[in-house]
């Protein structure tokens, strides 16, 4: 008899919701019956990317980055953080119930677990950054508290050195954890170049916005270079070309590998899922991390300690500067290793 597997990524920027397409298509290659569930910008993707598959709103986190200080930014937000979390594990008795379910796959969606049927918790964060050690201590007992309401843990990286994650996802004391490899919708392949460097826009506002008006005013400064923004806004339809800077509000994943594969190199936060995409591509790239956020920090500081990719600071964005320093990093350049598929089929076969 057909399976029903629910697929529900956070709405925390795109990265969630892009990482999850290669498992929405695995579970289909597996004549597994897929349903989605998300809000927001990461709702809109899955529905353009799945326009064939199911798909339902959940409660929004709606989190926010205002100031730099991600203690403060957090703290403020717990609040109604936690109370759409317990709105989020309502909606999905309800689901699980009206569309009987089967097994459920929440990518840092907390609330997402049955104790009825399988689930599986994804992230890369078991070992929470934050810049205030008791704080972080006690975050990071409380994500693992949470994490083992599911009855196991996937993490989107390989267990052995080299990784992706670093310490955020390694020498952790969970039980029941499977690295599944290194996840991307895109695919490398021979195309030829038409920009210099492409900016791919993503995360929370107010930041998102900044980062991108930043990046649209100094790429106008350097006629000299042919760019593409990609505004990661899948809600709008917007398509605008000037003497050398082209702006898209949003490409689907086979116009974004084609843009970015067409590309010298690429302008981008550190989220994981963009990491995950470049280290499939092999393609150089300038890390802006977003303000506040202490994972994607650590991760842009890790990768240019290793002569991987060059970073700088969202306040201190120089595009003059980082178009002359990012050829002399190398971009991922190791074997990927690949563990979704056999995951998966074992997983499968508990439901």
């Amino acid at each position: 008899m057909q399976k029903t597997v629910l697929v529900a990524p956070l709405n925390w920027g795109l990265g969630h919701a892009t990482r999850c397409i290669p498992i929405i298509q695995a579970l289909l290659a597996q004549d597994v019956r897929v349903l989605l569930a998300s809000d927001g910008r990461a709702h809109e993707l899955l529905r353009q990317e799945f326009p064939e598959l199911p798909i339902f709103q959940l409660p929004a986190y709606n989190i926010t980055y205002r100031t730099h200080n991600m203690v403060f930014n957090m703290a403020v937000q717990l609040p109604k953080i936690i109370w759409a979390i317990l709105r989020e594990q309502f909606a999905i008795r309800r689901l699980v119930r009206a569309q009987g379910i089967d097994g459920i796959i929440s990518d840092n969606r907390f609330g997402c677990f049955h104790f009825g049927i399988p689930t599986v918790f994804m992230t890369h964060q078991i070992n929470l950054k934050i810049p205030f050690r008791p704080l972080e201590i006690l975050a990071r007992w409380g994500n693992r508290c949470w994490i083992r309401l599911f009855n196991t843990c996937w993490i989107p990286d390989v267990e052995g050195k080299p990784n992706l994650s670093g310490s955020l996802s390694h020498d952790i004391s969970l039980r029941r954890v499977q690295y599944i490899g290194v996840l991307s919708r895109m695919r490398a392949y021979e195309i030829s170049k038409k920009y210099d460097a492409i900016a791919v826009i993503s995360g929370p506002e107010p930041q998102r916005s900044y980062f991108e008006a930043a990046i649209l005013k100094q790429a106008k400064q350097l006629p000299q270079y042919h760019f593409l923004i990609v505004g990661g806004k899948p809600e709008e339809d917007t398509h605008q070309r000037a003497a050398h800077v082209e702006y898209v509000a949003f490409l689907g994943s086979k116009a974004l590998n084609d843009a970015i594969l067409a590309s010298d190199m690429v302008i981008s936060r550190s989220g994981y899922s963009t990491l995950m995409d470049l280290a499939h591509l092999r393609k150089p790239a300038l890390l802006i991390p977003t303000p506040g956020q202490t994972e994607q920090e650590y991760l842009a500081e890790h990768f240019m300690e290793q002569g991987i990719f060059y970073t700088q600071t969202q306040d201190a964005f120089d595009l003059a500067v980082a178009l002359g320093a990012v050829p002399a990093y190398s971009g991922w350049q190791m074997e990927e290793v690949q563990g979704l598929e056999r995951v998966l089929k074992d997983w499968l076969k508990t439901l």
